[in-house]
């Protein structure tokens, strides 16, 4: 059996957290018995092992330990207690800009970042052409970097974490600053290392990232290990756990909440209370699956009389873009007007198609004609998993082929797609 690229043994990370910068200045100057401090733990006994070639995606909320736990695996924080051993070159792209002069420019950091990495400047000149490629960044290659966006900024630090020939890579949420033409760039490419067996660690707060890349998955809670497992497996338990976790900030008499607010606008005079994505059997979905049968319900109150209601929600990616949409009135359903204190629920049943693997949020709304009465903006946010097969773009257009063989090859095909429907 190949031995292990990464271990870690009960290993701890604490950190002195101090009152005031004067007691810090005291612990310095050795008079520990006048400083006063305590001690956050960051990690607590900590223990797992890295096969060669194996991807492995850190989950947890933030303050889990995520970060810490690849900082040390990188060598940039050392265990409290416990033993880390790391064997192979080492690749990471932890914070934004991280290893990068902001006086410098793109080119001069590339050089920067190779000499850390114990390349040669001839070795990092054959090797400029193809990451200045990848990152496209055309003549801000030549500018400093302090005048660079942070999008930009993430371009050049992949594109140089990738050509520097890892064993081991590390990735810390870094790709979800990147456009997304960018980030299925990255993607691709990591799956490309994945095959070419480098070592991956990876962590993304993306269940769907999560589910499309690892081989395993760790779940990390308050500095502990809490799951280790198959990703499948530890995202139901992981997101289950975190919506159980979260509180109820608005109930209706069906027991639906709105687990989040973003943001609320309209004139008040009828309020959503409840909203809930559930499945046939009404219990509350904690991913979306391809081509799954689902239910959004809605729940509202009208506060004062609203004559011409019409209750509806969008859907955001994970950009914020809207991606779709429905109501009552779009439905051609009418809903009839609605007196003080009456409460309503409304269902839009639907399937889910085939999406590319990403977060949707939903935000409700009920209207009265042309005026908000209130629109709750991302009031839930679920994970669309992976289906059978690779989406390629957005979504997948269902469709049938056909194929006519009996047409000589010098004429023209007709017989193409002839169905294509969105669910």
């Amino acid at each position: 059996m190949p031995q292990s690229v990464v271990e870690f043994h009960s290993v701890s990370k604490t950190y002195p957290v101090y009152g005031s910068a004067a007691d810090r200045l005291k612990e310095l100057a050795g008079l520990h018995r006048f400083a006063s401090r305590r001690l956050f733990t960051a990690l607590s006994n900590v223990s797992f092992e890295v096969a060669p070639g194996e991807t492995i995606c850190i989950v947890g909320e933030n303050g889990a330990g995520k970060s810490t736990l690849l900082q040390i695996v990188a060598g940039i924080l050392q265990p409290s207690a416990g033993q880390a051993i790391v064997r192979g070159r080492v690749s990471a792209l932890l914070e934004l800009g991280a290893g990068f002069n902001p006086d410098y420019t793109g080119r001069e950091n590339v050089f920067l970042n190779a000499a850390i990495h114990g390349f040669s400047g001839r070795e990092m000149e054959r090797r400029f052409q193809d990451i200045a490629d990848f990152a496209e960044l055309g003549d801000f290659m030549e500018r400093p970097v302090r005048t660079w966006s942070s999008g930009m900024v993430v371009r050049l630090a992949f594109a140089v974490a990738i050509h520097v020939e890892p064993e081991i890579l590390l990735v810390d949420e870094a790709l979800s600053v990147g456009d997304a033409y960018f980030r299925q760039r990255c993607l691709r490419r990591v799956n490309e290392m994945r095959r070419a067996g480098v070592t991956i660690l990876f962590v993304s707060h993306s269940m769907a990232d999560v589910e499309a890349l690892g081989d395993r998955a760790i779940w990390l809670e308050h500095g502990r290990i809490r799951e280790i497992g198959a990703p499948g497996d530890v995202v139901l338990r992981y997101i289950g756990a975190t919506e159980r976790s979260n509180a109820a900030v608005h109930t209706d008499a069906s027991g639906d909440r709105l687990l989040n607010i973003d943001h609320r606008c309209g004139d008040a005079r009828a309020a959503i209370t409840g909203m809930s994505v559930v499945d046939d059997a009404g219990r509350h979905l904690p991913l979306l699956l391809p081509s799954q049968r689902m239910t959004v319900r809605i729940a509202a109150i009208a506060r004062e009389r609203i004559a011409r209601p019409v209750v509806g929600f969008l859907i955001r990616n994970h950009l914020g873009i809207d991606f779709a949409g429905t109501d009552t009135q779009r439905e051609n359903v009418a809903l009839g007007p609605l007196e003080p204190g009456a409460p309503l629920t409304v269902e839009f049943r639907m399937q889910t198609p085939e999406l590319c693997p990403t977060s949707f949020s939903f935000s409700p709304f009920i209207h009265d004609g042309d005026r908000v009465c209130d629109h709750v903006d991302n009031a839930i946010t679920l994970e669309v998993t992976r289906g059978e097969r690779e989406v390629y773009g957005q979504i997948h257009l269902p469709c049938r082929i056909e194929l006519d063989r009996t047409l000589p090859e010098w004429q023209p095909r007709r017989a193409h797609a002839v169905e294509s429907s969105v669910a």
